[in-house]
């Protein structure tokens, strides 16, 4: 069997939809050389809103909830908290009622399509304690990166049921899409209570901290299992300011509730960390790429803290000479952890391949792939990053695999295959 025959492409796709957005805050000031002396602009929007006239109050009400209660089944509610959250920052106003801060909050918010340019990079895991389907096929959890005005990277989420073989099922998304409630902790976590989401199709994470300010990017799930048993959804993700890159974990409590915080660590300010499930040798371990063209591991006593790591897989093939990375957290099967890495080759394109890693050493590489498994196929070249072929993250169940991947940096599509296949295209290091 050659390379390019072990994944068979399914018939699903997922593309993006400018329809679906979310309520966020809409924040803005004077410049800086025209901020002295005066009130702020949220202040001066107060002011300008609350010496309307009644009747013109109650027109622009009337036309806000008509389309707003549509699109969003917690408009009112996401419009007063609006108020609640700026009111220092709006200084001392007359007591409002309830009809005023609304008006008022949807001054302070705006619509955002958080998917409206691209919905790919995906990552998949199983939810754990999820009954699956009555056959015991795994119900899945899939992140995806939406690309929306600014180019600026969210997450959003779908569940789903897979057979092991060709049988793929997306479960339809809600139409309504709920920001979080953003708190925090005195461990460094903020907490993303996401109580109001009905389904966590309707859960959208959005930039919330500096570090995010132009994106959360390529989040890598992994369903991780302490050594006391228990088991919960975490990933690693890319947080970026608009200059800088660092690495920042995310932890899902259950699908209702999300904690992210940043990694500490001179391992930490690269993209690509992926955690593996399971600690080693009282270690937890992660793939990274942290010097842009090779594949590291990283160990730590500490999941927080990164401060040391070396090269195991470097650039050997056509396909992979400009820079390696993974695919993924690596899936345990019987013969070593399985990872799926991408490489960069002739005109920057972005092909799949895979490699093993030794159970017990995952920095010894056993075998990988001469050629790649996925790649850009001449009528899926274009896009809106041409040539690329990327996942955040693959499923196994019962010696097959599920790979979602991003095209063209665009849209998410799906492949299955046999283990055994892709094993036995793996030339032995």
């Amino acid at each position: 069997m050659e390379a390019a025959d072990v994944f068979t492409k399914l018939n699903c796709e997922l593309h993006p939809d400018p329809a679906r957005t979310v309520i966020r805050p809409f924040h803005f000031g004077y410049p800086d050389a025209f901020a002295e002396d005066r009130p702020t602009r949220l202040q001066q929007v107060a002011q300008r809103v609350l010496a309307l006239d009644e009747d013109v109050r109650e027109r622009m009400l009337d036309f806000l909830h008509g389309p707003m209660r549509e699109r969003h089944r917690n408009a009112d509610a996401m419009f007063l908290r609006q108020v609640d959250c700026l009111a220092d920052e709006l200084g001392e106003l007359p007591a409002l009622d309830d009809r005023e801060k609304l008006l008022l909050g949807a001054y302070l918010s705006q619509e955002y399509a958080f998917e409206s340019a691209a919905l790919f990079n995906p990552s998949i895991v199983r939810i754990p304690g999820a009954d699956g389907t009555s056959e015991g096929h795994p119900h899945f959890l899939l992140s995806l990166r939406g690309i929306g005005e600014g180019h600026v990277s969210s997450v959003t989420f779908r569940t789903g049921t897979w057979d092991g073989d060709r049988a793929l099922t997306i479960d339809p998304p809600s139409p309504h899409c709920i920001p979080p409630r953003i708190e925090s902790d005195s461990e460094g976590w903020v907490r993303l209570q996401c109580d109001e989401s009905q389904d966590v199709s309707e859960t959208v994470i959005f930039p919330v901290l500096p570090s995010q300010r132009q994106g959360i990017e390529d989040l890598r799930l992994v369903g991780f299992r302490d050594d006391d048993g228990r088991e919960q959804i975490m990933g690693t993700y890319t947080a970026y300011d608009g200059r800088n890159v660092q690495q920042e974990m995310l932890r899902g409590i259950d699908l209702r509730t999300f904690e992210m915080r940043p990694l500490a660590g001179a391992m930490t300010g690269y993209k690509g960390m992926a955690l593996f499930p399971r600690r080693i040798d009282g270690d937890y371990v992660m793939l990274g790429r942290q010097d842009s063209e090779n594949i590291w591991l990283l160990r730590s006593k500490d999941l927080y803290t990164w401060e040391t790591g070396k090269p195991i897989v470097t650039p050997r093939y056509p396909w992979e000479f400009v820079q390696m990375g993974n695919c993924g957290s690596p899936l345990e099967i019987a013969e070593g952890w399985l990872v799926f890495t991408h490489g960069v080759g002739l005109v920057r394109g972005y092909a799949i391949g895979a490699c093993l890693l030794d159970k017990e050493d995952p920095s010894r590489v056993l075998a990988r792939t001469r050629a790649p498994v996925v790649f850009p196929s001449a009528e899926q070249r274009g896009g809106y990053v041409p040539n690329v072929t990327y996942s955040c993250g693959a499923l196994v169940y019962e010696r097959r695999v599920l790979l979602p991947f991003g095209v063209a940096d665009e849209f998410t599509a799906f492949a299955v295959a046999d283990l055994d296949d892709l094993l036995s295209v793996m030339v032995a290091e």
